[in-house]
């Protein structure tokens, strides 16, 4: 089953009254279950089109579809409960509310779906992330490894049916990077889900099922 597809994308931004094109006529698909990395050198595009194909941002032209259904020009009314249930998102620089607790943190997605076990199920995805004893601080009482731990925690919490990775271990040295990956990768499997990853690490690329490689903004 085709979990996401895309078709003819093409992002531009203006600069200066200077149009740059970002992506041009990007067509792929991920199977449900592949791990699809997305790798390309600073600036060709890649995390332009991760925010394309997870609803985040709208191309300017071309069709985004998930399981079938097209994406592009849902309203964020539509998009945002979509994103919720069936996409799990974690970023560079962990996106973390500072106000929250590392549990709390979990919980969001879950408690805005109104799911009565999301404190129990973030706890026991804390647990296995090696966290629950750091359930209770705060963001900025966390290490980095620690923020990217919860951070992925939150991510799959809904039980996703795709993951968006952006440069998951990008801020971390190499045993956090290594944890963090870890985790990733066996919570992902338990429930088969898609994972598009961008990274600009060969040996994380040569982990995945496949690799897609950006120069220019075209796949390469």
């Amino acid at each position: 089953m085709k979990m996401v597809e895309t078709a003819d994308l093409c992002k531009s931004y203006t600069v200066e009254n200077r149009e740059i094109r970002i992506l041009d006529q990007i067509s792929l698909s991920v199977d449900a279950g592949e791990f699809l990395v997305i790798a390309g050198s600073s600036g060709s595009g890649k995390s332009t089109l991760l925010t394309l194909m997870s609803g985040l941002d709208r191309p300017d032209s071309g069709k985004v579809l998930i399981a079938g259904k097209e994406i592009s020009h849902l309203k964020e009314d539509e998009l945002a409960p979509l994103r919720n249930a069936v996409f799990g998102f974690v970023f560079q620089s962990f996106h973390l509310i500072p106000s929250l607790t590392a549990l709390e943190n979990v919980m969001f997605p879950a408690e805005f779906r109104r799911d009565p076990e999301a404190a129990r199920k973030a706890g026991l995805l804390l647990e296995r992330a090696g966290m629950g004893k750091r359930k209770n601080g705060f963001p900025h009482q966390l290490s980095g490894g620690e923020k990217q731990r919860v951070a992925i925690c939150r991510a799959l919490i809904n039980e996703p049916k795709i993951i968006f990775a952006d440069e998951p271990t990008g801020n971390l040295d190499s045993a956090h990077s290594r944890a963090v990956l870890d985790l990733l990768f066996e919570l992902r499997q338990e429930k088969n889900a898609a994972l598009v990853l961008v990274t600009h690490s060969a040996e994380i690329a040569d982990m995945a099922d496949r690799v897609i490689l950006l120069r220019d903004g075209k796949i390469g």
